[in-house]
């Protein structure tokens, strides 16, 4: 089936292949609107009181602001006081105290602790980021057989989990069951939500389209509007590789350049140096799935090619060729899916000079035999010292590594935070 590029609002259509019925899509969106307004314009979880900026606003006005300035210090530093802010960002006490005042009314910023002190005088108050007074919906549109979604807060917190069974759907289908994943997730947030954030497999520009994702079907897809359409909250869109390795530099690694390659129903890399994301001009840098291993021939690809990667190494097809091998080769299986990843990283490696290469997706017995070989295959194609000062391991963080990447999106877009 070809994919057609997407140029209307799918969301009137085929509505049974996402609800049981029209009637209960129709309670959903109507629920939602009520969760999502209030007729004084607050948000749901705002409290009573004076409105609250919507997220769209906080978006509008933050980023490159001096409200983001001492946002940005409080999240490299931790608490700090009024005092130390003014010094920090060259304002004076009474210009930051005004800002501060501003973002605590808003709930972005909180009083945490009085400093002691020893002699007279008022003492300081530390400040921090709120980051418990704000939820974020993250989905991860990459796993095979589900579409799988959280409410997590700025602290990285996971307060709710929802998923939804792929059942194949491809193209509307796909997009209808990504729709109602994030209605669910709104539905059950019991405060003030920041954003939407969604990875995706596949080559997503920086204006939230999708513009080629082969395991959903998707093409030329604005998903980032379609998204802010329905919800009316502010969207980012992601390839769920570049998202999981911002997570994986930002929570978890200490190196400045690294490569995060993502298993599971395809086949990506996120790319760091310097401690930047790699996007290249056209968006596809990392897409490693779709590099081909080997001579003529191999397993064909969802791409249409034969001898991808993604082929070999996809988490689906990576299971169903162990359980049809007898047991005494199964080893040998997962041993060839490392040499494959290793033909690919072995250029990036050498020419990037990469400090880590980080793999998540794995399940537990595949681990060890994939990297062991894709080590041994490294180190045929590249100088010694590169193999043996490279940091080769699994991600700690697991399946939730692209969902902390989603917040990490949401939190950098609308709050100016990196």
């Amino acid at each position: 089936m070809q994919p057609v590029p997407y140029a209307r609002n799918p969301f009137g259509r085929n509505r049974g292949q996402v609800m049981t019925t029209d009637r209960d899509l129709d309670g959903l969106r109507e629920a939602i609107g009520r969760t999502m307004k209030a007729e004084d314009g607050t948000r749901a979880g705002a409290g009573a009181g004076a409105p609250h900026l919507t997220p769209f606003e906080i978006r509008r006005e933050l980023p490159g602001s001096n409200h983001s300035r001492l946002l940005q210090l409080l999240h490299e530093s931790g608490d700090l006081s009024r005092a130390d802010l003014a010094r920090a960002v060259g304002l004076t006490k009474a210009t930051v105290s005004s800002l501060i005042a501003e973002m605590i009314r808003e709930g972005l910023v909180v009083e945490t602790r009085q400093r002691a002190v020893d002699g007279p005088g008022r003492p300081a108050v530390d400040l921090n980021i709120d980051r418990l007074n704000w939820l974020v919906v993250a989905v991860d549109l990459s796993p095979d057989r589900e579409l799988r979604g959280a409410l997590i807060d700025l602290a990285g917190n996971v307060h709710v989990r929802e998923s939804i069974a792929t059942e194949g759907a491809l193209g509307d289908a796909a997009l209808q069951k990504t729709i109602e994943l994030i209605d669910r997730l709104i539905l059950r947030a019991d405060r003030r939500i920041l954003g939407v954030g969604v990875c995706a497999p596949g080559t997503v520009d920086n204006e939230g389209r999708v513009l080629a994702s082969h395991n959903l079907d998707w093409v030329g897809l604005p998903l980032k509007a379609e998204i802010e359409r329905h919800t009316n909250l502010p969207t980012c869109v992601a390839n769920d590789a570049n998202a999981a390795a911002l997570a994986e530099r930002d929570l978890y690694a200490s190196e400045e350049d690294l490569m995060l390659v993502k298993i599971g129903f395809g086949v990506g890399a996120g790319i760091i140096t310097n401690g930047q994301l790699v996007q290249g001009s056209r968006f596809t840098a990392g897409e490693i799935g779709h590099v081909a291993v080997g001579g003529d021939g191999g397993p064909r690809c969802v791409c249409g090619r034969e001898g991808c990667l993604e082929a070999t190494l996809s988490l689906p097809r990576l299971v169903a060729r162990v359980e049809e091998s007898p047991d005494a080769a199964r080893e040998g299986v997962l041993r060839d899916a490392g040499e494959c990843l290793a033909i690919v990283l072995a250029p990036l490696v050498g020419s990037l000079g990469l400090e880590a290469v980080v793999v998540t997706g794995l399940i537990d017995p595949f681990v060890e035999p994939i990297l062991s070989s894709t080590r041994d295959a490294l180190r045929a194609r590249l100088a010694a010292e590169v193999v043996d000062s490279l940091d080769l391991r699994v991600s700690e963080v697991g399946d939730d590594l692209v969902l902390q990447g989603a917040m990490s999106l949401v939190a950098s877009a609308v709050l100016g935070i990196q």
